[in-house]
């Protein structure tokens, strides 16, 4: 797995609308036992977890990461934190989550397989991925995406899951990052401002266009699988 950048893992994590627009589509599949792969600093996380869940892994290879996670969720008895691939889980849950997380994994369709396995009966397993291969960028280059995803791909057979729905958001973000690699080709990081102007001003106005669009276009994707 690529690791994500710290200067991009800081800067995404202001994000709050677009974290909030993203989760509020999957938040009521997220129930019982969870492990969420790759969890960063948290971003994700700390906007979904509820003292209701039952126990919840978060799996991160990073040190920085790691140490950040432990802390922000320190008074969390819900909460563990390990430094293990999905290779490595023994367990199974009620659900899994790859948020922003299998472009950075090389062989993606076993990556899949192995979560399958680690997927109890009934579960769900939620994958959010960028979309659209061709606004790939040097800002994916330098966060270490080996891809962005065509809805394609989640058209494959995958033993044992069903394909309950796919969401494609930000419409309003894919232009932008669009009109980005045009006009900012070496530019790398997004400065604080311009995600401060996509997070706080561009997203409530692209969860408008979205629903009108029908998530049929933006520059992500989320995937919802049950497990049979």
């Amino acid at each position: 797995m690529k690791n994500y950048p710290e200067t991009a893992t800081e800067r995404f994590d202001n994000a709050n609308f677009h974290i909030r627009y993203c989760l509020s589509f999957i938040k009521k599949y997220i129930k019982g036992d969870i492990l969420e792969i790759g969890a960063g600093c948290g971003s994700f996380t700390r906007s979904y977890v509820k003292p209701e869940h039952k126990n919840i892994t978060l799996t991160e290879l990073d040190n920085k990461n790691i140490q950040d996670l432990n802390q922000k969720f320190k008074n969390f008895k819900n909460i563990k934190v390990l430094s293990k691939t999905i290779n490595n889980i023994k367990n199974q849950y009620d659900t899994i989550l790859y948020l922003h997380v299998l472009e950075h994994i090389k062989d993606d369709q076993n990556e899949i397989k192995e979560a399958e396995k680690r997927l109890k009966s009934g579960g769900h397993l939620i994958i959010m991925v960028p979309s659209h291969q061709k606004i790939y960028s040097n800002l994916d280059r330098a966060v270490g995406h080996y891809r962005r995803y065509e809805k394609e791909f989640f058209k494959e057979k995958f033993l044992n899951l069903k394909r309950v729905n796919l969401f494609s958001l930000d419409t309003i973000g894919y232009l932008l990052y669009f009109l980005n690699k045009i006009f900012f080709k070496q530019e790398v990081f997004p400065s604080l401002l311009k995600i401060f102007i996509w997070d706080k001003i561009c997203t409530p106005i692209t969860a408008i266009i979205d629903r009108v669009t029908n998530y049929n276009y933006g520059k992500c994707m989320i995937i919802i699988y049950k497990k049979n």
